[in-house]
């Protein structure tokens, strides 16, 4: 309990943010992905990661994910160092990736339940979040169904269901729309919004799309691996002194 103490202790003197990246840098054969990238969230906030194909965003995931080291730099998820501490770390974390991660095969609930057992959640406790998750998106008649028997914006919002079934801190949207429909992209922005604001997790959204970052909070401009600009869409105009979120992104990402 000493040890737990003082942690504690800890805590009060500086608040852990959900996520603290710090001059992450990453290269793949020479070439450099990411450069002295520090990217931090706090609590219950949404930021956009905009950037052109190419622009390091996906290097960015993979790095917060755990599935590749950064060259140098370091990343803590409430506290937890990702390189000491990973599964800790990563306990905190939820995903929803650019590739389709459900078993098509199995019920809605079957592919649901399977994540909570990862996360070692009691049955009572995973089947009452389960149902709760469901119902705010409408999808609780579909419990039972196969994955294969919804549509693709409803398989999404499933991921998204399931991303936050563990209750994470973090919650990392990783171009999540692509391959949906216009009217699929807008309803899962809109399911992370309530969902988000319901549990106050705090939200990286990345995405190539201009249109899906002006609800977030604060926008993070990323090209050739490098930071073009942080702050809010207001600041984003003012910066730049263009009329849209479009005209500043081709603004700072022209070659």
């Amino acid at each position: 309990t000493a040890g737990r103490m003082s942690h504690q202790h800890r805590n009060t003197m500086t608040p852990v943010l959900p996520l603290q990246a710090q001059s992450l840098t990453k290269a793949y054969q020479g070439h450099v992905a990411l450069h002295e990238l520090s990217l931090h969230l706090v609590p219950g906030e949404r930021v956009a990661l905009l950037g052109p194909n190419g622009a390091g965003k996906s290097t960015l995931m993979q790095l917060l994910t755990g599935l590749f080291a950064p060259d140098s730099g370091s990343i803590q998820i409430m506290g937890h160092d990702l390189r000491t501490a990973a599964p800790q770390a990563l306990a905190h974390l939820g995903v929803v990736f650019q590739q389709p991660a459900l078993d098509l095969d199995l019920s809605v609930q079957a592919n649901l339940r399977f994540h909570t057992d990862l996360h070692g959640l009691p049955r009572a406790l995973a089947d009452q979040r389960i149902h709760e998750g469901l119902e705010s998106l409408g999808l609780l008649p579909n419990l039972h169904q196969p994955c294969r028997a919804l549509s693709g914006g409803n398989r999404k919002k499933i991921e998204l269901v399931r991303a936050l079934l563990h209750r994470p801190a973090v919650l990392l949207m990783d171009e999540a729309t692509v391959g949906l429909d216009p009217s699929s992209r807008i309803q899962l922005l809109q399911a992370v919004q309530e969902l988000q604001r319901a549990q106050g997790v705090a939200t990286l959204w990345a995405t190539h799309l201009v249109e899906e970052v002006t609800h977030a909070d604060r926008v993070v401009v990323l090209h050739k691996g490098h930071m073009r600009h942080e702050g809010r869409v207001v600041d984003l105009l003012a910066d730049t002194g263009q009329p849209d979120v479009q005209a500043a992104f081709l603004s700072l990402t022209r070659a």
